[in-house]
């Protein structure tokens, strides 16, 4: 925002705006008390004047691009018809992209063309100015679709393989290391396992799961087959079927890669494996082996490090959602609890949420089981409880180390419970999940675990729900004619289906799988107001908690799914498959 945007304490009227403010006034946009309201609300949440506008509704993306261009005398574009250079995105690092929100367009010698929808942001040039070395000239576009673009530009950028075929890896030679060197030093030096063949199949299996966007890899032994199966968009698809006489060697290369002990097959075994694809670009895989009544059945779950990097934006929060989930992140202390089923993308909102907090003046500590993804800057410990190191313990541990935000991977049993708290309500931001079905399950679910109401009513300050429904494919999804009825039926409220509803149906085409492509969250985001803390402390349950969160406007998650159905992300059966009705 320009430093220039407020006039000295106690001027008024339109002498208190200048530069794009007092332009976005001037053209009937915003009136002067609105904007003087929303630029100290933009200041407060960190964010842009001009996203705070939009996500606001206070005025339109294409309004404030029109206005900012006449102030500031630089050209409108239209970023849909602009064919994004892809060496010039790679010029400004992905952390400077997210936190300004720009985009580079294309370079020109030693000058930078950038993309931005606040002009006004001269900070953003400066620091872009000063990593790249590079002059800088920009233009202005519309900030929603900015906000895509700078999504898929990063996401591009990432993908430095563009196809992971044979010809474009030596998939006997692929770098790989194990996770935990300590565990067993001398694994990989066994040769009985180093089958030239099969060191090239699973290589191969692991590469196409990375290029597919796979989350995880079963491999599957029987008495008389062997299956092999990834998990895409949170479906299961068969993918192999290997000769079963090969499934002993395929489990046993695998915990060499893992760096497990290959002759212990009676009990469970957990490793991790690092696969470098290219100089900037490793995956790493979450091992873990567990003995059957025909062989070991081994699950590597895919690990990409870029996931925590796409930007809250990324994630599918309604601006309203997102709004509050920042907010939170910026209050000194209390806790934050994130709940769904185990795959439901709660780490990734964690982790988007350290992401933002992850700055130099702030001490940031994670106890998890195992860490999934390495964050720089981010002091993570892996709980080990063989050696007595459980989240309790290293939760006491964080303590005596200066914390500013604390992340505990899953709140199981009472002691950590109490700890968290404790480190709550004593000046400290803490983040964690459980596992319970929605919001206010979670505050019951706690005092079920023990937990005193009164501790949950003043150190729980904010509880996100959330589940992963497949994304349509844009390609090909098509709308579908349902009539008033069963809209109703289905959650449709009357002003909804006034407006008219255009509910679309996966169809499936050679771009997608079955009609569906990549994956978008739907989220509950509950405020613990006081309201809500004294139902806790009164014995209330969650039903009576649910019924004053939807008095306060708190959306549940099928509401919240309906939503992503009226914006034609997602199909209505999609939603009845991951939601209650």
């Amino acid at each position: 925002m320009n430093d220039n945007a407020l006039a000295a304490p106690g001027s008024s009227g339109r002498a208190a705006l200048g530069g794009l403010p007092q332009r976005l006034v001037q053209d009937g946009l915003v009136d002067e008390a609105a904007m003087l309201d929303a630029i100290a609300k933009s200041k407060e949440k960190r964010v842009s004047l001009v996203s705070h506008l939009v996500a606001a509704n206070q005025a339109t993306a294409r309004d404030i691009a029109i206005s900012a261009s006449h102030e500031f005398g630089v050209p409108l574009l239209d970023l849909d018809s602009i064919a994004v250079d892809m060496d010039a995105v790679k010029a400004v690092s992905d952390k400077l992209l997210q936190k300004h929100r720009v985009l580079p367009l294309m370079k020109r010698g030693r000058r930078l063309f950038l993309a931005v929808s606040d002009p006004a942001n001269l900070h953003a040039l400066d620091e872009i100015r000063f990593q790249t070395s590079m002059s800088i000239e920009f233009v202005v576009v519309e900030d929603d679709k900015l906000q895509a673009a700078v999504t898929r530009a990063i996401e591009q950028a990432e993908a430095v393989m563009p196809s992971l075929g044979e010809d474009d890896f030596d998939l006997e030679n692929l770098e790989v290391t194990g996770g935990d060197e300590e565990a067993n030093p001398d694994a990989l030096a066994r040769d009985d396992v180093e089958d030239a063949p099969i060191v090239r199949f699973v290589n191969k299996i692991m590469l196409d799961a990375i290029k597919r966007g796979a989350s995880d890899i079963h491999f599957e032994p029987y008495e008389k087959s062997f299956r092999i199966r990834t998990r895409l968009d949170g479906v299961l698809k068969e993918i192999a079927l290997p000769p079963v006489q090969l499934a002993t060697k395929i489990v046993a290369r695998l915990k060499v890669m893992a760096r497990l002990d290959i002759a212990e097959r009676r009990v469970p075994q957990d490793g991790r494996i690092k696969m470098r694809l290219s100089k900037n670009r490793a995956i790493d895989f979450r091992v873990s082996t567990c003995p059957t009544l025909f062989g070991e059945k081994v699950v590597t779950r895919i690990l990409d490090p870029s996931s925590a990097m796409l930007g809250i934006d990324a994630l599918g929060y309604e601006a309203i959602q997102r709004e509050i989930y920042l907010r939170y992140l910026a209050k000194p202390q209390g806790m934050i609890l994130v709940t769904g089923p185990t795959g439901s993308g709660k780490t990734v909102s964690l982790y988007t949420g350290l992401n933002i907090l992850n700055t130099e003046d702030c001490n940031i500590s994670t106890a998890e089981d195992p860490a999934e993804i390495n964050l720089p800057g981010i002091n993570q410990v892996n709980v080990n409880p063989r050696v007595g190191l459980t989240f309790a313990a290293a939760l006491r541990a964080f303590l005596r180390q200066d914390p500013d935000v604390i992340m505990v991977g899953e709140i199981r049993d009472l002691e950590t419970a109490e700890i968290a708290i404790k480190a709550a309500q004593t000046g400290h931001l803490v983040l964690s999940t459980l596992h319970t079905n929605d919001a206010p399950q979670t505050l019951t679910r706690m005092v079920d675990m023990g937990v005193k109401p009164y501790a949950i009513a003043t150190s729980v300050s904010l509880i996100i729900a959330q589940r992963l429904a497949r994304r349509l494919c844009a390609n090909c999804k098509q709308p579908m004619d349902i009539p008033a009825e069963a809209l109703k039926k289905e959650g449709f409220d009357d002003a909804d289906i006034a407006k008219g509803i255009r509910v679309h149906k996966a169809v499936g085409c050679s771009q997608c799988t079955d009609g569906y492509k990549g994956r978008v969250g739907i989220y509950q985001v509950m405020p613990v107001t006081e309201t809500i803390g004294r139902i806790i402390m009164e014995g209330g349950g969650a039903l009576d908690i649910a019924d004053q969160a939807a008095k306060d406007g708190v959306w549940n998650l099928r509401r919240s799914g309906l939503q992503k159905v009226m914006d034609g992300l997602t199909s209505l059966e999609e939603i009845n498959n991951v939601t209650i009705e």
